[in-house]
């Protein structure tokens, strides 16, 4: 287990991240971000002026405590290649190495580019397609095939330069287009799966969730649809430029994220006739992350969503944990008892979060831990399942204890959930407690069921190795919670 030290340097902030490694995983230990624009002076003036190496200076001379104060081990500092744009920028470099001892590497478009695939491929689950990242200066739009990018382009528009242009956004639309004409990529384009990410994307879509009232508040993995970028553009267009900034939940570059981003990706719409685009919150820094850790990609994400569930917990579980033995018990019972249960085979990712991360709640509350496990599986930044997979195993995960099933709380989500998956998150809340219960001793005694479904009972028959006296005691606990669920009457042998 080791400490690592991120800094990043680019025209819109220098960031701090600390964070703990250990098998290839990892865990972010504090983060600081300071905000400082140096596009002006970078771009326009192409000088760094002293004032402003003194203000970085001094940012840089805080992380460097922090730093410290983390026992960091290794220390990665990479910055913009928009830098290289000021003419003493060598200069500076050097002063920041001299004082503060780090030693900043220029991130040209490649390195850009394997680093947004990189936290791409962490982020979604997708073998091959499109991922466009708007950035501040430029927009990269890559194609990529069985986890490898193929070609990429660079479209010289970004929300930054594209917003302060002067343009009306007919003006910066038709700009986007223009450029967008020249990309091999989109005269070639073949329809597939068209990845989202930058901060004009999630700024986008976090306005899209808010006007069409979609209740889920998780930015990864959603679906923005040409319908939904074009109410947004529809509701920009009436607000004043300042007040856009103050839209609740964009981020910190506000109005020029939204006006510059938006035109970027109605232009992109229009381009590539594609309906939708699927959000990611990936970005390069986080791929700077990835590729300085131990393993492989191809290790990493050949089962993306096994990964982000063994990472969720690569730092949380104990040496008696046994939340992959639950998993497996939990799709044994989903097969054994599926002419009960009826239940299709989409229910399986939902049921397999739910069963690995059964014991979440009780890093907040150890008696109540089904009833807090909703919230926490529904903002755990799991990765390889769709939102609707995310929240059906946030109910089952509570569904654990059936007396938390609240119709009310279903009732927010109606417009994503239908009345089979009402009643499938009670059954697959009462399946997860049985498979808790069938590991009570924590010592995988039982390593096969059969079940025998007679009239209005079912005689679960255990193979052992051991003797399971405390995992049958236990587990006839959830009997009467399985017969409200399953109408059926449980016996275990």
């Amino acid at each position: 287990m080791e400490n690592i030290a991120f800094i990043q340097f680019d025209e819109k902030k220098v960031k701090l991240q600390i964070i703990q490694s250990r098998n290839g995983r990892y865990r972010v230990l504090e983060e600081v971000e300071n905000q400082k624009d140096i596009t002006e002076e970078v771009v326009k003036d192409c000088l760094f002026s002293p004032k402003t190496k003194a203000e970085i200076l001094k940012i840089l001379n805080i992380y460097r405590f922090t730093i410290e104060t983390f026992k960091v081990e290794k220390m990665i500092a990479f910055a913009s290649n928009i830098l290289v744009k000021a003419r003493n920028y060598r200069g500076f470099l050097d002063e920041i190495y001299t004082n503060t001892g780090m030693n900043f590497l220029i991130v040209g478009d490649d390195e850009l580019v394997k680093n947004v695939y990189l936290s791409c491929m962490a982020k979604i689950d997708a073998s091959k397609g499109y991922i466009v990242d708007i950035e501040s200066f430029n927009t990269y739009f890559l194609k990529f095939n069985r986890r490898n990018v193929v070609e990429y382009n660079v479209i010289p528009h970004g929300y930054s330069n594209l917003s302060s242009a002067g343009m009306t956004f007919d003006e910066m639309v038709q700009t986007v287009k223009k450029e967008l004409k020249k990309a091999s990529l989109v005269k070639n384009f073949e329809e597939d799966v068209v990845v989202g990410c930058g901060s004009a994307f999630v700024d986008i879509s976090r306005i899209a969730k808010k006007l069409t009232r979609y209740p889920i508040d998780i930015d990864n993995n959603y679906e923005l649809t040409t319908d939904a970028t074009q109410k947004v553009v529809e509701f920009v267009k009436t607000l004043d430029p300042q007040k856009i900034s103050k839209i609740k939940g964009i981020g910190p570059y506000g109005t020029q994220s939204i006006n510059g981003g938006l035109a970027i990706v109605s232009a992109l719409f229009e381009m590539i006739k594609s309906s939708t685009v699927t959000v990611s919150t990936a970005e390069p820094f986080e791929g700077v992350v990835l590729s300085n850790l131990v393993g492989t990609a191809n290790e990493k994400y050949s089962d993306l969503l096994q990964n982000s569930l063994d990472s969720y917990y690569e730092f949380k579980k104990e040496g008696l944990a046994i939340n992959n033995q639950v998993y497996e018990m939990a799709i044994l019972l989903f097969k054994q008892l599926k002419v009960v249960h009826k239940l299709p085979r989409i229910y399986v990712k939902p049921l397999k979060i739910a069963a690995y991360m059964y014991d979440c709640g009780k890093f907040i509350n150890f008696k109540d831990s089904a009833k807090h496990a909703f919230y926490t599986v529904l903002n755990s930044n799991i990765a390889g399942a769709s939102q609707k997979d995310i929240l059906l195993a946030a109910f089952a995960c509570s569904c654990q204890k059936l007396d938390n099933f609240n119709l009310a709380e279903v009732m927010k989500y109606k417009e994503i959930l239908t009345d089979e998956d009402v009643e499938a998150v009670r059954k697959l809340g009462v399946l997860v407690n049985l498979a808790v219960n069938l590991n009570a001793s924590r010592k995988n005694v039982i390593n096969d069921i059969v079940c025998d479904i007679l009239g209005d009972s079912i005689i679960m028959k255990t193979v052992v190795n051991a003797d399971p006296s405390f995992e049958i005691i236990q587990s006839m606990k959830v009997s009467d919670d399985f017969r409200k669920t399953f109408k059926k009457s449980l016996q275990i042998i």
